[in-house]
C-alpha cells in the first residue's frame, strides 16, 4: 500500500489523486479483462458445445454405419441363402427333367429294339415263304423239263 506525505489539512491531495487515478485505471483494467475472459470463456463454452455436439454426431454416425453394416451382411447372407436354395431347387427340378427324359429315351429304345424284333421275324417269315415260293418253282421248273 502507498504511503501518503501528511500536509496541513490531511493527506497530499495530488497523491491520493493519483493514487485513485491510478486504482480507478487498474480497476478498470481488471474489469476490462473480466469481461474479455467472460467473452472468451462464453466463446469457448459455444465451441465446446458445438465440439460436443459434433462428438455426439459422428458417435451417431458411426452406430449408424455400423447398423447398416450389419444390415448390409444379413441382407447379402440371406440373398445369398436364396440364392443357394434357387439354385438347389433349379437343379432338382433339371435333375428331375433329366431323369424323365432319360426314362423316355430308355423307354424309346425298348419300344424301337421291340419293334426291330418283330420286324425282323416279319422279314424272317416273308424270307422263308419267299424261299418256299422259289423252291416251288424251282420245283415246278425240273418237273417242267
Amino acid at each position: 500500500m502507498d504511503k501518503f506525505n501528511y500536509e496541513a489539512n490531511g493527506y497530499n491531495r495530488a497523491e491520493v489523486n493519483k493514487f485513485v487515478t491510478d486504482v480507478i485505471k487498474e480497476t478498470e483494467g481488471i474489469i476490462k479483462k473480466c469481461k474479455d475472459q467472460k467473452k472468451e470463456i462464453a466463446d469457448l463454452k459455444d465451441k465446446l458445445s458445438h465440439y460436443e455436439d459434433l462428438e455426439n454426431t459422428l458417435k451417431q454416425s458411426l452406430i449408424n454405419a455400423e447398423q447398416t453394416a450389419d444390415n448390409v451382411k444379413r441382407l447379402a447372407r440371406e440373398e445369398a441363402n436364396i440364392i443357394v436354395s434357387d439354385a438347389k431347387h433349379n437343379a432338382s427340378r433339371i435333375v428331375g427333367e433329366s431323369l424323365l427324359k432319360a426314362r423316355k429315351i430308355e423307354d424309346e429304345a425298348d419300344r424301337l429294339e421291340k419293334n426291330v424284333k418283330i420286324f425282323k421275324r416279319k422279314l424272317k417269315i416273308i424270307v422263308e415263304q419267299q424261299m418256299a415260293v422259289v423252291e416251288e418253282i424251282e420245283t415246278l421248273d425240273l418237273e417242267d423239263k
